[in-house]
């Protein structure tokens, strides 16, 4: 069974460069985050004609998560109990970017978890929030959000089905898994607070299945647009792998695909590829 996780960063933006890649790479299971798109809108037809089932959770936003499946899909999640609602300045975590608004304001929870079993496997498609700056509201909420799916995924992992959490978890685990770690100080997705939260999901007994380091010194999976970055290996490992112990148990191989992050228009994200016996 071959599964893999990516951040497409616009799923529509993606979708040939998404196409060609089901088509070569021939995975059971994707899971796709930032897709950026509508459920409804999600271009569902397309992956069909691969072999492909959708299950897709967005508000056509800046979020947006999904999972293909060619093994078949039930028992669809959008979301998991006790999720958090981004609570503070107005507009969501990509609008404010856009948007100088000050007023506080208490949103739905965002598109950013589905849930699905594909094969037998139960399968969890995440992106976590950015986080923006330790001084945040989003900082907040982002550690809140990750205290809601550690508790979310304890209960699913008392039902003691194989299982695995996987996606753009904003967090690199150690300072082994950013380029250079003094760039990072004081910055999000290296503090100690995210890094304790991605050691409370492993302690439920998940396992971080670590890809096979194929050029450089550590298996990234994400680098900036900006200033050659993916050419100079300036990268960071956010793109995580988590499976309990009947899952990770058969893991044959992991991989980073960093041929997908090559070439015009490419996310900025690579895939990451985990092969099970």
């Amino acid at each position: 069974m071959r599964l893999a996780t990516w951040n497409v960063n616009s799923v529509k933006a993606r979708l040939p460069r998404l196409l060609a890649w089901l088509d070569e790479t021939k995975p059971d299971v994707v899971c796709l985050q930032e897709t950026k798109c509508r459920a409804d809108l999600f271009p569902a037809a397309e992956v069909e004609e691969l072999g492909y089932a959708t299950a897709a959770h967005g508000d056509g936003r800046w979020n947006g998560v999904a999972v293909l499946s060619r093994v078949g899909i039930e028992d669809v999640s959008n979301g998991f109990p006790g999720e958090p609602a981004y609570a503070g300045e107005a507009g969501t975590e990509g609008e404010d970017e856009q948007m100088e608004l000050n007023e506080p304001v208490l949103l739905a929870p965002e598109a950013r978890a589905i849930g699905a079993t594909c094969g037998g496997v139960r399968v969890w498609s995440l992106y976590a929030p950015n986080g923006r700056t330790p001084e945040s509201a989003h900082y907040t909420y982002k550690l809140a959000w990750f205290a809601a799916l550690r508790d979310a995924l304890a209960e699913e992992l008392a039902a003691g089905a194989p299982l695995v959490a996987c996606g753009d978890y904003n967090v690199a685990p150690t300072d082994e898994d950013v380029w250079d770690p003094a760039v990072f100080a004081g910055s999000t997705h290296v503090t100690p607070p995210e890094r304790q939260a991605l050691a409370d999901l492993r302690a439920l007994g998940l396992r971080d299945v670590v890809p096979t380091i194929e050029k450089g010194p550590h298996p990234y999976t994400y680098w900036d647009y900006r200033a050659g970055a993916f050419h100079k290996n300036m990268g960071m490992r956010i793109d995580l792998f988590y499976a309990n112990e009947d899952v990770a148990g058969r893991v044959a191989s992991a991989y980073v695909d960093r041929e997908a992050r090559k070439g015009k228009g490419p996310s900025d994200h690579a895939p990451v590829v985990v092969d099970l016996d």
